[in-house]
């Protein structure tokens, strides 16, 4: 029997398309929205069914930069056939995103039992969403905004790459927030830094998408509810993407950083209160 029913999984999946590329943090949404509806955060197949679910955001980001990720790919094959392309920027940021996935690979699986168990927490989650929003603000603040995509290097990619690790293990902290916040420090612009966490974002989440889906199914996730859950995040996700990119053009992430604050705060208090259970 599916701990979650096709009218749980079209919200989670509304509250997944509208988060995962905001650094406001996905995850965090999805357990907050879980807890209020009465499931069970740190059930197995739930935490399946969020990281499944997440490949139609993906998928999203795809459609969205389908004809830079042709770009990427055409660059990159052709620099592997031909070395006299190799000093183009696109078959180098091919390897960048490549090597830069690395870190997150290895750190999700051996971290897996900690990420499933413990770290599931809404404490954490509040916990990570204040402090993510220090972070946010310092990044905001440090940056020159001086850089732009085609300044990206591969200390740039490696470092934007492997601070996503922070989103793993603290769910609330923001996989979007990590590393837009690492590419502000690297003085990139503000375009510039969520284009990059969008490109490192997808093979990192495709994969978990993937791993986790055996996972979904064997612990009795039904397949109607994932789904609905992925197509639903797939249409909200491709609108999210194209209003973040036009937001960001203009604005700092000042509003993003309130918002965070003011969700951690509550969540402290539903928790502290038990409105809600960890």
């Amino acid at each position: 029997m599916s701990a979650i029913s096709i009218g749980q999984a079209a919200v989670l999946g509304v509250v997944e398309g509208v988060t995962e590329f905001l650094p406001i943090s996905s995850t965090g949404h999805l357990k907050i929205t879980e807890g209020l509806m009465g499931i069970p955060v740190d059930d197995k197949a739930v935490v399946a069914f969020s990281a499944v679910i997440q490949s139609g955001a993906i998928a999203a980001v795809l459609v969205y930069f389908f004809k830079d990720i042709v770009r990427i790919c055409k660059a990159w094959f052709t620099g592997i056939a031909n070395r006299e392309e190799r000093y183009h920027h696109d078959y180098k940021f091919g390897w960048w995103v490549i090597f830069a996935t690395i870190p997150i690979v290895v750190v999700g699986l051996a971290a897996k039992p900690l990420i499933e168990g413990p770290l599931a927490s809404l404490w954490v989650v509040a916990g990570s969403l204040i402090v993510g929003s220090g972070v946010m603000w310092a990044a905001d603040q440090m940056g020159r905004h001086k850089r732009g995509e085609d300044d990206t290097t591969f200390k740039d990619a490696m470092l934007v790459g492997s601070s996503q690790i922070l989103a793993l293990l603290f769910p609330g902290f923001s996989r979007s927030g990590a590393t837009m916040s690492t590419a502000l420090i690297l003085d990139l612009d503000r375009v510039a830094a969520t284009r990059l966490s969008f490109f490192l974002g997808i093979p990192a989440l495709t994969g978990a998408g993937l791993y986790e889906l055996k996972d979904a199914l064997g612990a009795g996730v039904d397949t109607a509810p994932l789904i609905v859950g992925t197509v639903v995040s797939f249409v909200v996700a491709y609108g999210s993407i194209a209003w973040l990119l036009k937001f960001v053009a203009k604005h700092s992430f000042n509003a993003f950083i309130v918002y965070r604050l003011v969700i951690g705060t509550l969540l402290f208090g539903l928790l502290g209160a038990g409105v809600i259970g960890a």
